[in-house]
């Protein structure tokens, strides 16, 4: 049985939900993971003590920490420099790996790359792994930070990879070019968690938040979110309460918004604490600006959303029109949004509706997800073998 190897830009102990680690966790269900933790900056190594190299989790999950410390590399002048540098990081990373690989008696492996396109650059040809998948998530090249070299370095995984996944349709059109054997697969929620008929208490800083209550839980960023429309949406229906669930930036900590009665911000929670804030919200809000980041994302949050059966406005992307267009109210911009609210206010009771979007949700297992990644697996292997 094939043994996964996974690296990703998230190491295993952030704090926040994460999509790789829901990942690592259904695959271990069925065969041993090796989930490679991101390596300490220079100051972290100098800094912190170092971290035991192999974490057991369960009986076939084990977090692999490479105690050597990546160099800084985007700030390299030149792409020479940034390749020299780069492949060392990368080197240092297979080290470990190697390491695992044979203290562990790893034989059959598949290396999952997880958007990590600077020290999983050069992976595929320093550990040789039996299968290599690449899995695009996120637009990390419309970030600011990868803008320099990150394109470069992604096409060249993209290329060797043996197979490329991707959760969006605008993701798989874009990549496809450089690699035929591509694959969408839907993202997946975590089902137990995000149960509508667990019944939770109100969380204590929403007693006192009048009804109706429009809700979002995620990453408040000016990258991702537009706080302009959010401001102008809440001062026009000053009868609702508009509720944000996550760490803001500078941007938002600073933005008008906070000016407002009607708009409240409760910090950042633990992911356990999320349904219950979801579940006591009236309607769930996912107000993305559109940009090059977001037009082709996957929100995992809509499938929670919908998987408590809560009405969904949304900011009308290119996933949200291609995967969610009827079960949620998309719009564009301030008149839009007033409409939709409005309308999704009128669907709070109506348990029919209700029901067909916790029933969507439930198309969006892990299990459904991972399932999607073995047939991938499968026919590239099978084949291979021909």
């Amino acid at each position: 049985m094939a043994d996964f190897i996974i690296t990703s830009l998230q190491s295993w102990d952030i704090s926040i939900g994460s999509t790789i680690k829901n990942t690592a966790l259904e695959i271990a269900k069925q065969h041993r993971v090796f989930y490679i933790n991101t390596p300490p900056t220079l100051m972290q190594w100098l800094r912190m003590p170092k971290k035991k190299e192999d974490l057991q989790i369960d009986k076939n999950l084990h977090i692999i920490q490479c105690n050597s410390p990546a160099l800084p590399v985007n700030s390299m002048p030149c792409g020479w420099l940034f390749n020299i540098v780069n492949y060392y990081n990368n080197c240092q990373i297979a080290r470990c790996i190697k390491k695992a690989i044979r203290n562990n008696q790893v034989h059959d492996t598949i290396l999952l790359i997880d958007t990590d396109i600077y020290r999983s650059r050069y992976l595929k040809n320093l550990i040789q792994p039996d299968t290599t998948v690449y899995y695009r998530r996120d637009y990390v090249i419309g970030v600011n930070y990868w803008r320099k070299y990150g394109q470069r370095c992604e096409q060249e995984i993209v290329r060797q990879a043996d197979i490329v996944i991707t959760n969006s349709h605008s993701f798989t059109e874009e990549l496809k070019i450089l690699n035929s054997n591509i694959y969408t697969i839907n993202t997946g929620v975590d089902l137990q968690l995000y149960d509508s008929c667990t019944r939770h208490k109100i969380p204590k800083d929403l007693t006192s938040i009048p009804i109706p209550r429009i809700g979002y839980i995620g990453a408040i960023i000016n990258s991702r979110l537009n706080a302009e429309l959010l401001y102008d949406i809440a001062r026009q229906l000053p009868q609702c309460s508009f509720i944000f669930v996550g760490l803001e930036d500078e941007h938002f900590k600073q933005h008008p918004l906070h000016s407002l009665k009607n708009v409240y911000f409760t910090g950042c929670k633990e992911v356990a604490e999320l349904p219950a804030y979801i579940q006591h919200f009236d309607v769930c809000l996912n107000p993305q600006r559109l940009n090059s980041i977001t037009e082709g994302n996957y929100p995992l949050k809509i499938d929670e959303y919908l998987a408590m059966g809560k009405p969904v406005v949304a900011t009308s992307t290119r996933t949200m029109r291609d995967v969610f267009a009827q079960y949620t109210h998309l719009a564009t911009d301030t008149e839009s949004y007033l409409y939709s609210i409005r309308e999704a206010l009128n669907e709070v009771y109506d348990e029919k509706l209700k029901a067909d979007r916790i029933a969507f949700a439930h198309t969006h297992s892990w299990a459904h997800s991972i399932e999607e990644i073995y047939r991938a697996i499968k026919d590239y292997r099978r084949n291979k073998n021909k």
